[in-house]
């Protein structure tokens, strides 16, 4: 059992580090091909607090982003990728609020059921880079609905949080 954990393991971080390394070469291709002004960004890669999570946001479009995040926690870890419709606020220069459609799969570790399981999600929230800086602050709510597992079976929610990201 601990075998096949550790190999699932294995292949998310190898999934993940992919995922990265695409979005991150598309990035560059699209940073040599557009300017952007002082509260606006292309790719954004950082941390997101509650839980512990790795987050990486890139614009596929002016007003559509793809956000891959990684949870890792006590219970074990989870891979969520969400497609964000973004929305300017005006008279609030560089916030934005967003909502959008999203799936996840987890691993439970043994204490928890030792079982995987899938689910779809959602987002709200708020989306904010600062001018003249590259850093870009977010704060949502990810509510999951989550299938075939003992453990976290149903709706679910308590994810989302606090992000901070380096923007390039």
């Amino acid at each position: 059992m601990q075998k096949n954990l550790n190999l699932k393991k294995k292949m998310m971080k190898m999934l993940l580090m992919g995922f990265a390394a695409m979005i991150f070469m598309h990035s560059t291709t699209l940073a040599q091909s557009k300017t952007t002004n002082s509260n606006s960004y292309q790719t954004a890669l950082g941390v997101k607090f509650y839980p512990g999570a790795v987050t990486l946001k890139h614009f596929i479009d002016k007003d559509a982003a793809l956000e891959g995040i990684g949870y890792f926690y006590n219970k074990g870890f989870r891979v969520t990728g969400l497609y964000e419709f973004h929305f300017d606020i005006a008279g609030a220069s560089g916030l934005r609020w967003y909502v959008g459609p999203g799936a996840h799969v987890g691993f439970y570790s043994d204490k928890f059921g030792g079982a995987s399981s899938v689910g779809v999600d959602g987002v709200v929230g708020l989306d904010y880079k600062i001018n003249s800086a590259p850093i870009n602050l977010s704060l949502d709510w990810q509510p999951s609905f989550e299938f075939g597992n003992r453990f976290g079976n149903g709706f679910n929610g308590n994810f989302g949080g606090f992000s901070i990201r380096y923007t390039f």
